[in-house]
């Protein structure tokens, strides 16, 4: 484990997308609370219709809870991704390439299986710090590479 204070330890902090994050938890609080207001403030609905409004609040609050989890946690031995669905954890020498660009909303890993992977933590529409954190995803992938592995 890298020296807490370290150039390393910073590298090999977690990724998680900034703005997405936000707007996720925004969002889930709000539909949430709409469920309920609408539940228990609309005059002459039924019991069904209630459940209706608190059920359809809760499965937005839920699914946006899921949007604010999506992370990257590294280590020494590889990186676990966290995408908005699937989850997968890699080794480091199972990442080809690190690609952020073509228009794609997410950064991307090239694997040795021929597989893409997206990483939904790193995202376009956090502009300038996105690509800071692809960078530095790069260089985490650099570092571990096959020359390190002696």
């Amino acid at each position: 484990m890298p020296e807490p204070g370290s150039e390393r330890a910073r590298l090999h902090r977690d990724f998680a997308p900034r703005r997405a994050r936000v707007v996720a938890v925004v969002i889930g609080a709000l539909a949430l609370l709409g469920g309920l207001v609408l539940a228990f403030v609309l005059p002459d609905i039924g019991p069904l219709d209630r459940l209706g409004f608190l059920g359809i609040g809760a499965l937005v609050a839920a699914f946006m809870a899921r949007q604010a989890m999506v992370a990257v946690h590294v280590d020494e031995q590889g990186l676990a991704v966290r995408n908005l669905f699937l989850s997968r954890r890699l080794e480091w020498a199972e990442v080809v390439e690190v690609r952020f660009g073509g228009g794609q909303p997410w950064l991307q890993l090239d694997l040795s299986d021929g597989d893409v992977l997206p990483v939904m933590a790193v995202q376009r529409a956090d502009g300038a710090a996105a690509e800071a954190e692809a960078q530095r995803l790069a260089t985490l992938v650099a570092l571990h590479g096959p020359r390190d592995r002696g």
